[in-house]
């Protein structure tokens, strides 16, 4: 045994606290590895099939039978410590639907001022875009009909028109001044923010998240020794 890790659920993601906490009480994670490890990024567990699993077996797509509403808060950011819920892909989860069971630690690196210059504007782009699908879903009849029509002018105009009210949508810098400030220092993943749902944080056993990052790994990033996980409450 590695050690304990001592985490805070937040209250601002009341979905995934809760969902925490029932599996938890029901025993869930009991037994099941930490099945993906990624130096200076992150650690990875809660896929009901890496209990028990024998060695090459390829592990990360177990889970309940749900999946979870995002609840991606601008406040709640992938700083080193960081409690974050897995998901699929936007390409086949565009609503960014959360994992009902995996979750990951961050651990990350520490940025110098160019790259956080970089990661903000990105988020600021990653912003933007998002407002921009939000409108094109709420003029979508009007998008198709203009493209049964084949009105390449009214498309490119309407286009122009959203792009503009997502762009207004849309203000302050990407990273706040919390997000550089940590980033810079204490380390984390900026690249991260705004796409995973982030649900709470370690309070204590940041040595022990270091360890398990710093474990060797073979094929799919799993340990190549098994790092199993037993969660209980604490009132």
């Amino acid at each position: 045994m590695l050690g304990d890790i001592v985490v805070r659920l937040y209250d601002e993601t009341p979905i995934h606290r809760d969902n925490f906490v029932k599996l938890v009480k029901e025993g869930y994670y009991d037994g099941t590895l930490f099945h993906r490890v990624i130096k200076d990024f992150m650690i990875q567990g809660g896929d009901p099939d890496s209990k028990g699993a024998p060695a090459g077996k390829m592990l990360g797509v177990g889970g309940p039978d749900y999946t979870l509403e995002a609840e991606i808060k601008d406040g709640l950011f992938h700083k080193r410590g960081a409690l974050a819920a897995a998901r699929q892909g936007d390409e086949v989860n565009p609503e960014r639907r959360s994992s009902g069971s995996q979750f990951y630690i961050v651990w990350g690196q520490v940025y110098n001022e160019g790259q956080l210059r970089q990661f903000s504007k990105q988020l600021v782009m990653q912003k933007v875009q998002a407002a921009f699908q939000q409108l094109a879903a709420q003029h979508r009849d009007e998008i198709m009909q203009m493209r049964r029509e084949r009105n390449r002018s009214g498309l490119q105009e309407l286009q122009d028109k959203l792009v503009s009210e997502a762009e207004a949508k849309v203000t302050g810098e990407g990273l706040t001044e919390e997000q550089r400030n940590v980033y810079s220092n204490i380390g984390g993943t900026p690249h991260l923010d705004g796409q995973y749902t982030v649900f709470g944080e370690v309070e204590e056993g940041l040595d022990v998240v270091e360890m398990i990052q710093n474990t060797a790994t073979g094929r799919a990033d799993r340990p190549v020794d098994d790092i199993e996980m037993k969660i209980v409450l604490i009132d």
